[in-house]
């Protein structure tokens, strides 16, 4: 395997730059150096690991949106109106679906479509395709600390770009922006263009530019243990800090259980910081994102803000460094402008009125020991099957399916693994799979699942997989027979 978990030479770094930079021509605008000095210029409180690193100092939960339309204009009113209007923290800048492909020809068109139709024609901002003058454009017209929100298995001219645009926040990694978005895409081949962009990432930080970086916690967003997301994010974060990233922000998809959900966050916190220390990364700073509810959405209003108080209540009682915001109209597609706010609104009074208050109960902490026994069980056999390097461990873990991502499209993800919830609404794994727990563990969600059917009267089986899944859209979190 032509792969490790080793720093990329300046010379390795700039062979690929070479032709990164050639894939459309707005590469040719990129300038590392006009770069650097446009980011150090840029005040502190538009430094997006800045906020966060005094946001943790402080104990606040930050809020933030997504948002993207295809014209500078547009973009540039959609995020002033969330700016002025919604009480909002971070903002995003989340980029189209033909860009997320490297599909730049596309993305031009959808350009000027949106300049004839008046709207926008594409899902998001194409961040290539506008160059580095059209992020400047944008991130000048705020006041507020921007990432980039996307979905790229490879992101490298993305990430220059927008990084010399004066973007200083990046989401991705090179499992999560591959396993839960492609199919066809081998691991070798993300990991290694993710490496590249870290590395960029890394000499901004080196040069004295602060910029942060998020692997991308939900996955597939469905019925996702907090073992199998948090595997994910500390391999990604092992991968960035050896590259020279300094800030990590990693992410966790809310699943529906409080006790769960809180337990999740103060692990995540815990295992990754344990982890960078562990194998030698001392000065990586560690922040939590908690993201709303990932699945299907009610189409009711009513009924889609219940479910986004409900996301907001656990990123406050959990500690989140910030909470990744849904919108009531989550079930009908785009958003407009308005209701992205409100849902903005609607999660910062929550956080300010739970902002004094945090949960460690006794549940709490039992669950926080299950979840890091899984997920020691899972990165160790990561590290031992890469003997010892953690790049080559986690594409043969895939292989073995000793990391395995429920519902991923990806054909190099082994699909074994099934995950249904107890009875108190907890996810716990209705199949094991090959992933690489101890007995106790076994029979631990044997047991959870077993009472749950013995609850209802009827037996485990795929079906209540399936009655999980659609159970909230339809009222419920548990999909119960009614």
């Amino acid at each position: 395997m032509n792969l490790q978990n080793k720093q990329l030479t300046n010379e390795e770094f700039q062979v690929q730059r070479e032709e990164v930079l050639k894939q459309w021509p707005t590469g040719d605008q990129v300038n590392f150096e006009e770069g650097v000095a446009y980011l150090k210029a840029m005040p502190e409180h538009k430094n997006f690991s800045h906020v966060l690193s005094k946001a943790k100092r402080e104990g606040k939960t930050l809020i933030q949106p997504r948002a993207g339309v295809a014209l500078i204009d547009e973009h540039i009113e959609l995020l002033q109106y969330l700016q002025n209007n919604s009480e909002v923290d971070l903002l995003p800048t989340t980029i189209d679906a033909y860009t997320r492909q490297n599909r730049f020809e596309k993305a031009q068109v959808g350009i000027e479509e949106s300049k004839k139709e008046g709207k926008s024609m594409l899902n998001g901002f194409p961040g290539v395709n506008h160059g580095v003058d059209g992020c400047r454009q944008v991130v000048e017209a705020l006041d507020l600390p921007l990432q980039v929100r996307h979905g790229t298995p490879d992101a490298r001219l993305l990430t220059e770009i927008t990084y010399t645009g004066g973007f200083s926040s990046y989401e991705g990694g090179g499992i999560s922006y591959n396993i839960p978005y492609v199919k066809n895409i081998n691991l070798e081949t993300t990991i290694k263009h993710w490496q590249y962009i870290d590395r960029l990432t890394g000499m901004y930080e080196e040069a004295g530019v602060k910029i942060n970086r998020e692997p991308f916690g939900p996955l597939t967003g469905t019925l996702v243990p907090p073992c199998i997301s948090h595997s994910v994010a500390i391999i990604e974060s092992l991968l960035a800090a050896e590259q020279g990233v300094k800030n990590i922000t990693v992410g966790y998809g809310q699943c529906g259980n409080l006790i769960q959900d809180v337990a999740a966050i103060h692990t995540l916190q815990s295992l990754t910081e344990e982890y960078l220390e562990k194998y030698g990364y001392h000065d990586v700073e560690v922040t939590t994102v908690l993201h709303q509810w990932m699945g299907g959405f009610p189409q009711d209003e009513a009924k889609a803000f219940s479910v986004i108080c409900w996301g907001s209540t656990i990123a406050a009682l959990s500690g989140a460094t910030k909470v990744i915001v849904k919108t009531p109209h989550e079930a009908m597609g785009i958003p407009t402008m308005e209701a992205n706010a409100k849902g903005l609104r609607c999660t910062k009074q929550i956080i300010s009125m739970l902002a004094d208050q945090k949960l460690n109960s006794s549940e709490v902490k039992a669950e926080e020991a299950i979840i890091e026994t899984e997920t020691h069980c899972i990165v160790d056999k990561c590290f031992e099957l890469g003997d010892g390097d953690i790049a080559v461990g986690a594409v043969r873990a895939f292989e073995a399916g000793v990391v395995d991502v429920p519902f991923a499209p990806s054909r190099y993800n082994a699909g074994k693994i099934l995950t249904s919830r107890d009875n108190e609404g907890a996810v716990r794994f209705f199949d094991t799979g090959n992933l690489p727990f101890n007995q106790d563990l076994l029979d631990f969600h044997k047991r959870k699942i077993d009472e749950r059917a013995k609850s209802e009267g009827r037996a485990a089986t795929f079906q209540m997989v399936i009655d999980d899944v659609y159970a909230i859209s339809k009222g419920h979190l548990i999909g119960r027979p009614r």
